[in-house]
C-alpha cells in the first residue's frame, strides 16, 4: 500500500501525473460514450466547467500553467493493450464483452480534442468542444485535474510530520465511517467518488479500505483503472448528459417531451439486468414517471440523485405500484450528497421494502472538513456539463432547483413542456 503522506513529501506530486489513464474515469462515461458513438455520433457539443461554490476563486488558488501542464498530459493519453484488453475481454455487470469491437477500435485510436482556458474574475473558465463522443470523455479528467490541484495547493508547504498526521487523521475519520456502516450486513455501497476526489491515490486507498472494512457490502467502484487494478467490479449506468443533449437537439416540443424516453429506449437497445437503471430527476421525477410509457416500469430500477431523497424513492414506491409492479424486487440507487448516517437512515427507512444500493461520492474520497486550518480541504461544489449541442443550449430542471442549469427563457419552456410547478430549494451537498 502507498504511505500517501511520505509520497506527497518526497516529490511535491512531480512524479504523479494527476489522470494517468484514459480509463481513469468513471465506468458510466465509458458506457455512455458507447451509446453515444453508436446513436448520436456527428452531434456538436459543448462542456463547461462549473463551479457552483462561487465563494472559492479556484484561479486564484490553482497556477494555470500547472493545469495546463496537467490539461496536455491527457491529451497525450492513449489505451494501452492491458487497458484495452481488460475493456474487451472482462466481464462487466454478468456480461462478456460489455463494448463493441467497433466501439473500442475507436476507443483505441482516440485522443482528446483541444481545450480552450482562460481566467474571469476568479474563476477558471474551462470549455471542450467537439464531436459529442469525444469530448464527453473530457468531463471527468477535468474535474479531477481541478479538485487535485487544488489539494496539492493546500499541502504543498506542509511539513513531513504534519501531512503524516493529515492523512492519519482521514484515514481513521473514514474507517470509523466503515465501521459504523458494517452493523447493517445486508447495506450494498459503492464507490462513485471519482469526479471530486481527493486525489486518484487517496481515492485507490479509500476503495482498498472499504473493500476489507465492508467485506461483501462494498459492491465496487465507478473508477475502471481502480477497478481493473483492484479486481472489483466497475459501476455505473447513465447520466443526466444523456437526456439533456437529446432534448437540446429537439426540433419542436412536442420532440421534446419524448426525448427523455426516446434516451432510454436507445439504452435498451443496449443493455438489459442492472444496467436498466432509470434516472428521472432530469425534467422532475414526478412527471417523468407519470408520463413514462409502460415497458420502462419493467425496468431493474431507479437512481435518485436530487430532491428529497425519501420523497423520490416513495415516489417511484407508488409508481411501481401503480403499474402492478412489485417494488420489493426493484432497486432504488441513492447517490446525491451521501455520508455514513445518510445512508444508514434511508437503509433503515426503505428496507424490506425496496432493494437498495448506494453510491457514495465526494464525502468517501474527498472528506477532509475539519482536518487544516481554515478548512482549506473541505470539498466544494464543481462539476463539468453539457452547455450546448448543435448551438442549442442544455436545460437541466432537476428535482432542486438549486441544480438547475440554463437559460432562464429555456428552462421556462422546459418546464412548461414537462409540466414542473414549484420546487423545494435544497442546499447542494457534494
Amino acid at each position: 500500500m502507498v504511505d500517501i503522506a511520505t509520497r506527497v513529501y518526497n516529490h511535491k506530486w512531480k512524479i504523479d501525473p494527476i489522470v494517468r489513464s484514459l480509463i481513469d474515469t468513471d465506468f458510466y462515461k465509458l458506457l455512455m460514450c458507447q451509446s453515444v458513438f453508436r446513436n448520436k455520433p456527428d452531434a456538436n457539443v459543448t462542456f463547461s466547467l462549473i463551479n457552483r461554490t462561487k465563494t472559492l476563486r479556484i484561479a486564484d488558488i490553482i497556477d494555470e500553467g500547472e493545469l495546463r501542464e496537467q490539461l496536455d498530459h491527457v491529451r497525450s493519453l492513449s489505451l494501452s493493450r492491458g487497458e484495452s484488453t481488460w475493456l474487451r475481454g472482462n466481464t462487466f455487470y454478468g456480461k462478456r464483452q460489455m463494448f463493441r469491437p467497433d466501439f473500442m477500435e475507436w476507443f483505441e485510436n482516440l485522443r482528446l480534442p483541444a481545450y480552450h482556458l482562460e481566467k474571469v474574475d476568479g474563476q477558471y473558465e474551462l470549455t471542450f468542444e467537439g464531436t459529442w463522443p469525444e469530448v464527453m470523455l473530457w468531463e471527468i479528467p477535468a474535474l479531477s485535474i481541478i479538485m487535485e490541484l487544488r489539494s496539492r495547493a493546500v499541502l504543498k508547504d506542509m511539513g513531513k510530520f504534519e501531512l503524516q498526521v493529515l492523512y492519519a487523521r482521514a484515514m481513521t475519520k473514514l474507517w470509523e465511517k466503515i465501521e459504523r456502516l458494517r452493523q447493517e450486513p445486508n447495506l450494498r455501497v459503492a464507490d462513485f467518488g471519482t469526479r471530486r476526489r481527493h486525489s486518484f491515490m487517496w481515492q485507490d486507498w479509500c476503495v482498498q479500505a472499504m473493500r476489507e472494512g465492508l467485506g461483501d457490502s462494498f459492491t465496487g467502484t465507478s473508477n475502471c483503472l481502480i477497478a481493473m487494478r483492484r479486481e472489483v467490479e466497475a459501476i455505473g449506468t447513465n447520466a443526466h448528459e444523456l437526456p439533456m443533449v437529446y432534448s437540446a437537439l429537439a426540433k419542436d416540443d412536442a420532440e421534446l417531451a419524448q426525448a427523455p424516453y426516446q434516451v432510454l429506449q436507445d439504452w435498451q437497445d443496449e443493455h438489459d439486468g442492472n444496467l436498466l437503471i432509470i434516472l428521472p430527476d432530469t425534467y422532475g421525477t414526478k412527471g417523468f414517471l407519470d408520463n413514462a410509457p409502460d415497458w420502462l416500469s419493467d425496468w431493474t430500477g431507479i437512481r435518485v440523485d436530487s430532491g428529497d431523497p425519501a420523497i423520490a424513492a416513495e415516489t417511484a414506491i407508488d409508481w411501481w405500484t401503480a403499474r402492478g409492479q412489485d417494488p420489493r424486487e426493484k432497486l432504488i440507487i441513492f447517490s446525491d450528497g451521501l455520508d455514513d448516517t445518510k445512508i444508514m437512515d434511508l437503509f433503515k427507512q426503505f428496507e424490506g421494502r425496496v432493494r437498495t444500493g448506494f453510491g457514495w461520492g465526494t464525502k468517501l474520497t474527498n472528506d477532509f472538513r475539519g482536518l487544516v486550518p481554515n478548512d482549506a480541504l473541505a470539498p466544494f461544489s464543481l462539476v463539468c456539463k453539457a452547455v450546448a449541442a448543435n448551438g442549442h443550449p442544455t436545460v437541466k430542471l432537476s428535482d432542486n432547483p438549486n441544480k438547475a442549469m440554463g437559460p432562464q427563457d429555456q428552462i421556462t419552456r422546459y418546464k412548461r413542456v414537462f409540466g414542473v410547478g414549484d420546487q423545494e430549494k435544497i442546499e447542494v451537498e457534494v
